[in-house]
Parts: C-alpha cells; sequence; structure tokens
C-alpha cells in the first residue's frame, strides 16, 4: 500500500495509463492522494479512468513529454504539487540489433526517458513543495545489458546520472529513480512480440524470487521513494535478483 506521505497530497503520474504507473495511481488513490495521470494517448487516458472507477480525485491530462511548451502547459494546469513520477518510455522499435536499428527509434527513446524527464524537471520543480520529490524510472537493462539492448542500456544508466545531479541541484526537494528489472507489463509486446509469456517465464526460472515481477512491486517502491524524506540521489533496484544472476 502506498505510504501515509501521499495522503491529501497532489501526485502528478506521467506514463500512468498502464502497467506501474496506473498501479501508482491506483495505489495513491487508495491512501487518499490526488492524482493527476498525463500521457500521450487520450484513448488510453479514458481506460485509465475507468479501470479506476472514475474517482473524483483522478484527473488525466494529454501531453507530450517531449516538447517543452507542452509540458509547460500541464504544470500551469496542474499548479502546486507534491511529487512527480514518470513511468513513461517509448521503446518501440528500439530492441534491435545495431544492424537493424533505427536511429529514429533510438531518438524515441532518449527523448521519452531522458529529455522527457529533464523538462519535467525543468518546469516541474518550481511547483513543488519543499519536501516534495521526483521519481523517475531507469532499469535492469543499465546493469544486464543484452544484445539489441544497447540503446535502452544506455539511456538508463544516463537517466540515472541526472538523477544524481538533480539531487545536489534542485535540494532540498529529493529525486530519485526506481530500477525495475523484469516486469509484466503491456511494453513487453515491443521487446518479445507473441514470445513474451516464454521470455517473461525463463526469467522467472532464474530470478533468485522464482518469478517476474509485477506493477504494484515497482508502485510500492516509488511510494517508498516519495515517503522516505532521507532518500534523494538513489537509484533503488526492485528486481528480484536479476543483478546476482
Amino acid at each position: 500500500m502506498a505510504d501515509m506521505e501521499v495522503t491529501g497530497r497532489k501526485v502528478l503520474v506521467v506514463g500512468g495509463s498502464s502497467g506501474m504507473g496506473l498501479a501508482l495511481a491506483r495505489q495513491c488513490l487508495e491512501a487518499g492522494a490526488e492524482v493527476v495521470i498525463a500521457g500521450r494517448n487520450e484513448d488510453r487516458l479514458k481506460r485509465a479512468r475507468e479501470q479506476l472507477g472514475n474517482p473524483a480525485a483522478l484527473d488525466t491530462i494529454a501531453v507530450d513529454i517531449t516538447r517543452e511548451d507542452q509540458v509547460a502547459a500541464l504544470f500551469s494546469r496542474i499548479g502546486r504539487l507534491d511529487h512527480i513520477v514518470s513511468t513513461a518510455a517509448d521503446i518501440e522499435g528500439a530492441y534491435e540489433l545495431l544492424p537493424a536499428l533505427e536511429l529514429k527509434a533510438a531518438q524515441r527513446v532518449v527523448e521519452s526517458k531522458f529529455y522527457g524527464p529533464l523538462l519535467l524537471a525543468k518546469r516541474g520543480a518550481p511547483m513543488l513543495s519543499a519536501t516534495g520529490s521526483i521519481t523517475f524510472t531507469s532499469g535492469i537493462a543499465a546493469y544486464r545489458p543484452a544484445a539489441r539492448g544497447s540503446v535502452v542500456a544506455a539511456v538508463n544508466a544516463a537517466l540515472e546520472g541526472l538523477v544524481r545531479a538533480l539531487a545536489i541541484e534542485l535540494a532540498p526537494i529529493r529525486v530519485n529513480a526506481v530500477s525495475p528489472g523484469w516486469v509484466d507489463t503491456p511494453i513487453w509486446s515491443f521487446v518479445a512480440g507473441d514470445r513474451k509469456d516464454d521470455t517473461l517465464n525463463a526469467m522467472a526460472e532464474r530470478l533468485p524470487v522464482g518469478r517476474v515481477g509485477q506493477p504494484d512491486d515497482i508502485a510500492d517502491a516509488i511510494c517508498f521513494l516519495m515517503g522516505n524524506a532521507f532518500t534523494t540521489g538513489t537509484t533503488l533496484h526492485i528486481e528480484g535478483g536479476h543483478r546476482l544472476v
């Protein structure tokens, strides 16, 4: 369950229309937070609102976080808030061996997982309370890279460097990253296609915990980072022991 730190607070979840972000939005709403879900796709935002039961404490806003004008407009609409979280990632076409990798696909990863978070911090930090926090999502690829995953590995590592720098520049606002391992979310459709289930089951057999992650596992970790006032500049690894095997 979400830490009581979010009770009565306003939380922005970018990428909250599915997967880990949707799980986080649900936990925050259940804990009594006011939640804003932002994403690019109006239809997915509508479905997310329906899945969450159309609560009065939920707002949804369409935004492209790679566009600074749209990010500025987002925060003008939201106003003061307490926590910013981004789980957004556009990795379609990026999991390819180098000969087949299209530069535009690589650029979309950089824009969604690095420039987007950078703009969220730039435009969002002035709107945060002094006890507020920013949490971004990196991932296991930075530590256990594989063939076809060079771009995602590099961007995850870059994002963690950004987190450490922003924790100094934006203090006392806390800035952290959560680094998930393999989590059963819709993003695997882009990574493994119709081999998703077989791929995840094979990893579950390798991991010390005997399973892959679920969205709530990552949401729990983000709630900890939002609520713990003595944690900043940190990457929290939630990966079932993946770095050990």
